[in-house]
């Protein structure tokens, strides 16, 4: 049944699914930047899988439509065909099979990335420099913005992919995609996206975007768990590589059984890899429907409500927000002179958060509410010699 979210304003939306979340009779929860919330229905979905498995042991068919079932909601998220999504058991994995269909002995040898990026994205693009590929870091100013000059300075005609992230994990700033896109295709580089944290918050249309490749898992806003994540591949743009990354559930047939060629498949699943996380199946199928039925773009009008709220409170605190306020998704980091200490004294005070690089973060998600930053607010104030 889809979710009641006919509430007005702000609050209606929180107040119309969060008693789909029972972390909230606990504690006050605020870190879905490091995994959104459990909800009753991710929660049945693993029941479904366990009593299949109880019931009829093995269930590949089901398995097999699970899968689908999961590309199916991502493509409608994208607003785009199934046939570009390739359903990943992370973003890394996704990343690595892109990275072995790219040719770095050719001139077109460059890998343009930044200063803000996950680990596992610039681990695995220096890990090409075996293969040939030269990457270059753009870095980001102390506000933690990155001027489009600098990407210009950069991409050229031996650019072969920029790798950009759409939010930064340790700082919650949010990069402006388009123009760089924009950029890149007119050198002739294409463009990876990751946006892991911001996926299921931002609204994102392939069909306006026109990245060639986004990769992002499902465990934060979209509301899922660990073990699944999933790669668009533009077909206009990348049908031509072909990862060496790869495994039986890639090929063209995966009941051909074939060991005698490699004959990936025509469209985006081509990026995938072995036997999928199962368990994770069901819960990002059930995960992302229930965001398509929340709407992210409620979600987004809605977060950005209670981030002025609690960046108010924080300055009236004396406390400093390292977000960038006309650069911001979901997450507000704010500076701390012991972040794991500050994180420790909120989660006594039965407010869960996380920290990165110096930065408490508090990320924001369409099950929140203003008690909810009240609440925050409260503990930061009770610990303010916290804040730096």
């Amino acid at each position: 049944m889809a979710a009641d979210t006919s509430g007005a304003g702000s609050a209606g939306l929180a107040a119309a699914i969060r008693d789909r979340f029972p972390v909230f009779d606990r504690v006050t929860y605020v870190n879905s930047c490091s995994q959104g919330a459990l909800s009753d229905s991710v929660r049945r979905s693993y029941e479904e899988y366990l009593t299949g498995m109880e019931q009829e042991g093995s269930q590949w068919g089901h398995w097999v439509a699970r899968q689908e079932r999961l590309r199916e909601a991502m493509a409608q998220l994208f607003s785009t065909s199934p046939s570009e999504i390739a359903i990943t058991a992370s973003a890394s994995a996704g990343i690595n099979a892109v990275a072995s269909s790219l040719d770095f002995d050719s001139v077109r040898n460059k890998v343009v990335t930044t200063s803000l990026e996950f680990p596992t994205v610039g681990q695995i693009w220096h890990a090409q420099e075996k293969h040939g590929a030269q990457v270059v870091h753009v870095r980001a100013d102390d506000d933690h913005t990155i001027p489009l000059s600098r990407f210009e300075d950069e991409i050229d005609e031996t650019t072969a992919i920029v790798s950009i992230t759409h939010v930064c994990f340790r700082n919650g700033a949010m990069l402006d995609p388009t123009p760089i896109i924009e950029l890149a295709h007119s050198r002739g580089a294409m463009v990876l996206l990751d946006a892991y944290q911001s996926v299921g918050a931002v609204p994102l249309d392939m069909s306006s975007l026109q990245a060639d490749f986004v990769t992002g898992g499902m465990l934060k806003y979209l509301l899922a768990s660990p073990g699944v994540g999933f790669l668009y591949a533009r077909d206009f743009s990348t049908k031509a590589l072909v990862p060496t990354s790869t495994g039986w559930f890639a090929a063209r047939d995966i009941f051909a059984m074939s060991i005698d060629s490699y004959d990936p498949a025509l469209d985006a699943r081509r990026f995938e890899a072995g036997t999928p996380p199962v368990p994770s199946l069901y819960a990002g199928a059930a995960g992302v429907e229930l965001m398509l039925e929340i709407g992210v773009e409620r979600t987004r009008a809605h977060v950005g409500v209670l981030v002025d709220q609690l960046r108010a409170g924080i300055d009236d605190l004396g406390g400093t927000v390292v977000t960038p306020l006309d650069h911001q998704g979901p997450m507000v980091a704010i500076a701390a002179t012991d972040e794991n200490a500050f994180v420790a004294a909120l989660e006594g005070e039965k407010v869960i958060t996380s920290c990165r690089d110096g930065n408490v973060r508090v990320s924001l998600h369409c099950y929140n509410n203003n008690d909810d930053v009240e609440r925050v607010l409260a503990a930061l104030r009770k610990h303010r010699h916290l804040l730096r």
